[in-house]
C-alpha cells in the first residue's frame, strides 16, 4: 500500500493530477490515514476554527460548532443543522430554461424547456455557486445527501464520531 503525501493529496483535491497519477490513486488501496490528511488539508484552507468532521460538497463542510453539527461554507457562512437541507438557506437564481438549455445539453438531448427550470444555489455569505438543479417547475428542493456521520466514523474509520 502506497502512502501519499499532503502535497499529492492537495493536488488531488484541486483536480490538478494527471490521469496517470489519478489512476494510480484510484486503483490502489487507500492509505489508512487518508481521511485525516484530507481533513487537515481542508481545515488549513479555511479561516474559521470549528472542526471539520466531514466534507459535504465542494465548498461545504459539516463542522462541530458548540456541540452541534452544522453545515458551513468556505467563507464561514453557517447553514444550520446538517440534517436540514442547506439549499433552503441559499440565494436562489431560477434561470430561463428555454434561453439557457443549449448551454447545458447538446441539441435534441435535453427535455422540453417549458417543462423544466434551472435553479442555481448561491452561498448568501460569499455568493459562490454551490449547486445547480434542472427540475420541473414547482418541484421541491432536492436534498442531495444526508450522511450518517456516526456510522461512517464507527464502521469505516473505526473510531467514535466527534461529540455532538
Amino acid at each position: 500500500m502506497r502512502q501519499y503525501d499532503d502535497k499529492t493529496l492537495e493536488r488531488l483535491i484541486n483536480g490538478e493530477l494527471t490521469w496517470q497519477e489519478l489512476k494510480m490513486i484510484i486503483g490502489g488501496r487507500k492509505d489508512s490515514d487518508r481521511f485525516d490528511k484530507v481533513i487537515n488539508i481542508l481545515q488549513n484552507r479555511v479561516s474559521w476554527k470549528e472542526k471539520i468532521i466531514l466534507p459535504l460538497h465542494e465548498h461545504l463542510y459539516i463542522v462541530l460548532n458548540n456541540g452541534e453539527r452544522v453545515v458551513k461554507c468556505d467563507c464561514g457562512y453557517e447553514f444550520g443543522n446538517y440534517k436540514e437541507n442547506w439549499k433552503k438557506k441559499c440565494r436562489i437564481r431560477v434561470r430561463d430554461a428555454e434561453a439557457d438549455i443549449n448551454e447545458l445539453y447538446p441539441k435534441y438531448m435535453g427535455c422540453d424547456p417549458e417543462w423544466e427550470e434551472i435553479r442555481e444555489y448561491y452561498c448568501p455569505g460569499c455568493f459562490t455557486l454551490l449547486d445547480t438543479e434542472v427540475v420541473p417547475p414547482g418541484y421541491p428542493v432536492i436534498f442531495n445527501f444526508l450522511p450518517d456521520i456516526d456510522v461512517f466514523y464507527e464502521k469505516w474509520l473505526g473510531r467514535k464520531a466527534p461529540d455532538k
